[in-house]
């Protein structure tokens, strides 16, 4: 469609003042055509420079002044052409007008296109400002803004400003710059243009938006607050990731005369019988088919239709909650904007209503969300209210995903405080990683934060378009290096390092850094044969803490073995993937004792039950469950009182095997004296 179209001026600064730039303005900008070429290939795009010593555009042939000012391509559709003149901006001689320049890309436009064209129209200026404008002939430069402020309006065109400061503007005067950014904020307040004031090249890069998305509602209807109220609103998405774009295959095959060849790739599949007949199935005769173990279960189109959840389409109201209920890293997926209908009156006071409500009460709501009729899934997120700070934009809300139950992991980690006193970090090592955090702080006090969201570009998807565009002209072009303005936000700030050299040293002298050693295959068979409570010299501990590291093969042990139950239950209880396996290992590795000690004879599984229990030991204190580790060990006194068993008692007591006591887990029922104290009459029932 002609409107979604877009019309596009380039504005660029290319004065004395600019140059330490300029290559980022030309990436900045090759980047926005190299993105127009892929998601908006019927874009048309133009440039022209101010800050040079010649000067060539219409105005000043036809009027006079305007000097300075070179149109350097005129507005066309994108081509690979406009991104060469962009890599080649000239370094100019003197300071340019940046107010001229902006009238010669309005006259440029409106003579282009006049009355014939009523879609996007726009104009983006890049300049530091901080060189004065002429002065009008007639009336003051506020007036002269204002004037082209309205005939910009008139012709329905648009502009973005990024002002760019920091060290370009060390030397400017003050002066001049203030006056230049009021005129800058006249120009937006008359126009509703963006400007945008950048400090350094990576903010740059981030600071013109180079992909145009045209907001789609994903839900029109009502916002249902009990049966009797509902709100008609409208929801947008606010945020979105950017993904890779779709990479179609490319065909050769094509005449080279054929103007109108597409060149695509288009697949074709046939079903046929696997008995080796050459008849092809047609779609009436074929059905889907699952795979249930051995088994594959045909299931219909019709089967499916009748089992399928289908919710009705609509947005309602489950209730209000504190704000403080509401964790932020809850948030999911991307966030919505909820506004009221567009010109409904009433839909408006109502979401102002609710939504200043809700503000000055802490509160947020729940909705349960089914956005179009046929989704298969309900959506449930909190809404949060958005306060407008300007009368003529209406309040809104903000809505995120929650997660269900299924969604979320909860990793379990031991504390810090369950281990060894030899193990916790003096004063002197806290003092260094509490400097270390706080070097690495990107909004220290006192200063601006560094890569801030808005103005900080995806590397990846940066690099991966700067590296599309080489390909296209040099086809077997190799990956080049990483650019240096990408480098700033991919690896650490040296000068950050180098100020904080003194926290750096400090950090290494206070932690000793070991390699850590890979194993060979013998030294994991050493490991597996070794049980975790024997008793052997530090030279083998060094390799029982690198095969702690390495036990990548631990997502594979769902169940402690008769062969090795030790290394099977530290590889079980050590898994992450679920909460479910700290459970699942301390009580198979319970029941595993238990057996052991019902099937011995003669005293022959009692070393293989002391290793078990030294390994669930360990594993209960750090993990901070005492309680299955105590029961078993109280029932194992037992059932040894009961069978009159004394061999294995004495065992657990050379070994100084006790109960877990609160200084070691703070749930523990024991004292350290209980905990000693392993002479129990009663037996207890297991814990499950």
């Amino acid at each position: 469609m002609a409107r979604n179209k877009e019309k596009l001026l380039l504005l660029l600064d290319v004065g004395p003042s600019m140059h330490s730039v300029l290559p980022e303005v030309a990436k900045l900008c090759s980047m926005l055509v190299e993105k127009k070429l892929i998601y908006s290939k019927n874009d048309e795009v133009g440039v022209v420079v101010f800050g040079t010593e010649e000067t060539n555009n219409e105005l000043m042939e036809e009027v006079g002044g305007y000097e300075n000012i070179v149109v350097l391509q005129d507005i066309k559709v994108v081509d690979g052409d406009i991104i060469d003149t962009i890599q080649k901006l000239p370094f100019g001689t003197v300071h340019g007008d940046f107010l001229d320049a902006i009238v010669v890309g309005m006259d440029i436009l409106i003579k282009k296109y006049k009355d014939t064209y009523k879609g996007k129209k726009r104009l983006c200026l890049i300049t530091n400002a901080i060189h004065p404008i002429k002065d009008p002939l007639e009336g003051s430069k506020e007036d002269q803004v204002r004037t082209i402020a309205v005939q910009m309006t008139a012709q329905g065109m648009k502009m973005q400003s990024i002002v760019v400061r920091g060290r370009l503007s060390q030397d400017a005067n003050k002066s001049i710059m203030d006056e230049n950014d009021r005129l800058l904020s006249i120009w937006s307040k008359k126009t509703g243009t963006r400007t945008v004031y950048v400090d350094n090249p990576t903010s740059l890069l981030g600071a013109l938006k180079t992909r145009r998305i045209t907001p789609v509602t994903v839900f029109r209807g009502h916002l249902e607050i009990s049966p009797k109220m509902k709100i008609k609103v409208w929801v947008y998405k606010k945020t979105q990731e950017e993904k890779f774009p779709t990479l179609k295959k490319y065909s050769e095959k094509a005449p080279s005369t054929n103007k109108f060849a597409t060149h695509q790739v288009k697949a074709d599949y046939e079903y046929k019988a696997i008995d080796g007949s050459s008849e092809v199935v047609p779609p009436e005769r074929r059905i889907k088919g699952y795979r249930y173990g051995p088994q594959v279960v045909p299931i219909s189109t019709a089967e499916w239709d009748a089992v399928k959840f289908k919710p009705e389409k609509g947005v309602k109201l489950l209730g209000f909650t504190d704000a403080s209920n509401i964790i932020r890293h809850y948030y999911m997926k991307d966030v919505y904007l909820f506004i009221p209908e567009p010109g409904n009156t009433r839909a408006i006071l109502a979401v102002s209503a609710i939504a200043r409500a809700m503000k000055e009460t802490n509160k947020v709501a729940i909705l349960r969300c089914v956005w179009r009729q046929g989704q298969q899934n309900v959506v449930v997120g909190v809404l949060t209210p958005n306060i407008s700070q300007s009368d003529k934009i209406p309040d809104s809300f903000y809505f995120n995903v929650l997660p269900f139950t299924e969604d979320v992991r909860e990793y379990q980690f031991p504390s810090f405080n369950s281990f060894p006193a030899s193990w916790q970090p003096n004063e002197e090592q806290q003092k260094a990683a509490d400097a270390l955090v706080q070097m690495l702080n990107l909004a220290p006090s006192g200063k601006e934060e560094a890569l801030l969201p808005e103005f900080t570009p995806n590397p990846v998807l940066e690099r991966f378009y700067r590296h599309l565009e080489l390909k296209s002209k040099q086809p077997d072009a190799a990956v080049p290096p990483l650019d240096g303005t990408l480098k700033r936000i991919t690896e650490p700030d040296q000068e950050l390092v180098s100020e904080n050299k003194s926290i750096i040293d400090t950090i290494c002298k206070q932690f000793e850094l070991k390699e850590n050693p890979k194993l060979k295959k013998s030294s994991r068979r050493l490991l597996r044969e070794k049980p975790s409570g024997s008793n052997e010299e530090d030279g083998a501990a060094d390799v029982s803490d690198a095969q702690a590291v390495n036990s990548i093969e631990k997502a594979s042990v769902v169940k402690i073995g008769n062969l090795t139950p030790v290394q099977d239950f530290e590889l079980m209880i050590s898994r992450r993937d679920s909460p479910e396996w700290v459970a699942k290992a301390i009580k198979q590795m319970r029941d595993k004792i238990l057996d052991l000690l019902t099937d011995s004879h003669g005293g022959d599984n009692y070393l293989k039950i002391v290793d078990c229990i030294v390994a669930l030991r360990k594993g209960c204190i750090l993990e901070q469950e005492p309680g299955p580790y105590n029961s078993m060990m109280r029932h194992l006194y037992g059932y040894c009182q009961e069978k009159r068993i004394s061999g294995l008692p004495q065992l657990l007591a050379s070994r100084e095997l006790t109960l877990i006591s609160k200084s070691e887990a703070a749930d523990s029922d024991f004292t350290d004296d209980e905990a000693r104290s392993l002479s129990v009459k009663t037996e207890p029932k297991l814990e499950d």
